[in-house]
């Protein structure tokens, strides 16, 4: 008696190619069958029309927590990890996602730079992207080389978070520009030894030099090859800016060496951050990153920064607040357009969303219970529809990817990303018996995504039903309030 059958479903399996209508039968919160007259079950929701997919696997999600998860589920996601900025101490934060219960499958790398705020400033922040920004009040962490005592430290505290269990190490170089190459080796030949990946936001962010976003991929190049560790570069599409076709040259060159260099991208030309980053401060800003300071939009009410001057105001009252920054102009570039081709379609990439937090209209982050999202708030639109965006746009309509590949950038890509230091990604992102049942029913003729800039909160449509391990978190597109199955991903920890 198996738990569910999924019948009649079309299912695919990015790894081994097959695809093909069947029946898929669940036990026990994983895969236990597939093909036809599986037997009886407790029970049984029909698939017929719909494209049987691995659940979406999001490697750069900031939201962590009930709202981000529900809008992340009509996106196809069932595993959303925060690896870019991690957290610190990694097992309180396990602890803490453990006690509500989560929708989807979550996960955390170490945070190295809450371990170097710590270290440098002894303030005990937030582990997110807002409190982040909040402790640039004090900028010694950013601006500055650690010294000895306090590198040993920053080592010893990622050393500590590896041991609890992170999925490697985030290094968001560019929020803390000042950090030496000393530092990062170390931190470098840590993760190589215990064979973690690194993800790494890379130091600068610039279309000329000195500081560029090419040399930048040089450094990050050069610490794959002289420490050997895994260097993942977390959205390749907003570093590299207007010179994404020369930084995807050097990948390629890296990874035909042998080096572990891997990316992934998410497809909007608009990225969002805290506005206490340093490159916004920049003097030159204009001309290093190709666009006027007007590119600059707070994320709460949709105002366009006029200089730098009200850029450093801004600055000053609230590092921690969320903007939107339009790097690309897609809509009306075609240029601009072929740019971000470049990184979305990058050969064996993934697509992430880098999802943002839900804000309310005081700049408060929204971690209520309210479904659909109370109207007034806000957030990114990827925090909506990225990977829905994707496949509507780069697979049904231009077909710049086939649907298997597509749907592997997905899914397969950033599970092979991480299963050789985190075995539970193994069975994730793939269509097979014996893997966990994270499944995304699709109805691929629907797909699509509906945020935007001034409607971010659009949740999207085609997800007809999603299972996180075996059970349904949406059933014939309606979203159970009550389920909590999400599980912690997490590296194998000594005890």
């Amino acid at each position: 008696m198996h738990d569910l059958v999924l019948s009649g479903g079309r299912i695919l399996d990015p790894e081994t190619g097959a695809d093909g209508v069947a029946d898929l039968a669940i036990e026990d919160g994983r895969i236990a069958a597939i093909g036809d007259d599986l037997g009886a079950a407790r029970r049984t929701v029909s698939a017929r029309g719909l494209l049987v997919a691995p659940g979406f696997i999001d490697l750069h999600a900031h939201g962590q927590c009930l709202p981000a998860d529900r809008m992340q589920a009509f996106d196809g996601v069932t595993t959303t990890l925060e690896l870019e900025l991690g957290v610190w101490p990694v097992a309180r934060w396990y602890d803490e996602q453990a006690r509500p219960g989560r929708v989807l499958n979550y996960g955390a790398s170490t945070g190295w730079v809450f371990a170097r705020i710590a270290a440098m400033t002894a303030q005990q922040t937030e582990s997110s992207i807002a409190g982040m920004g909040r402790a640039m009040q004090d900028r010694r962490w950013a601006d500055e080389v650690a010294n000895a005592a306090e590198t040993a430290d920053i080592v010893a505290r990622v050393r500590s978070g590896l041991d609890q269990g992170g999925i490697g190490i985030g290094f968001p170089n560019a929020y803390a520009p000042g950090t030496g190459l000393k530092e990062l080796s170390d931190l470098c030949s840590l993760a190589a030894s215990v064979g973690a990946p690194t993800f790494t936001h890379v130091a600068y962010m610039s279309n000329v030099d000195p500081l560029s976003s090419v040399e930048a991929y040089t450094r990050l190049i050069g610490l794959a090859g002289s420490t050997g560790a895994h260097m993942h570069i977390c959205h390749f599409n907003s570093t590299s800016l207007q010179d994404v076709e020369r930084s995807a040259e050097l990948v390629r060159t890296a990874q035909a060496q042998g080096l572990k260099v891997t990316v992934e991208a998410y497809p909007y030309g608009t990225g969002s951050t805290v506005i206490g980053a340093a490159f916004f401060s920049d003097p030159a800003f204009p001309e290093r990153t190709g666009g006027d300071y007007a590119s600059v939009e707070t994320l709460g009410t949709g105002h366009r920064f006029g200089g730098r001057d009200e850029i450093l105001a801004a600055q000053a009252e609230d590092p921690g607040a969320l903007v939107l920054w339009h790097f690309l102009d897609v809509a009306a570039n075609e240029r601009h357009r072929a740019l971000l081709d470049v990184s979305v379609l990058f050969p064996g990439g993934a697509i992430a969303s880098d999802a943002v937090p839900w804000l309310m209209p005081d700049g408060s982050t929204y971690a209520g219970d309210a479904w659909p999202l109370p109207a007034e708030a806000v957030s990114h639109p990827r925090s909506s529809g990225t990977f829905t965006r994707f496949l509507r746009e780069w697979v049904r309509e231009r077909r710049a990817v086939s649907l298997m590949e597509g749907l592997a950038k997905c899914t397969l890509v950033p599970a092979q990303l991480l299963e050789a230091s985190t075995p539970a990604m193994r069975r994730k992102g793939r269509i097979q018996v014996g893997c966990d049942a994270d499944i995304a029913c699709l109805d691929w003729e629907a797909l699509t995504d509906r945020a935007d800039f001034r409607h971010p909160n659009r949740a999207s449509d085609g997800v007809r039903h999603l299972l996180v391990g075996g059970e349904l978190v949406i059933e014939d597109g309606v979203l159970d309030l009550d389920v909590r199955p999400g599980r912690p991903v997490r590296r194998p920890t000594a005890a």
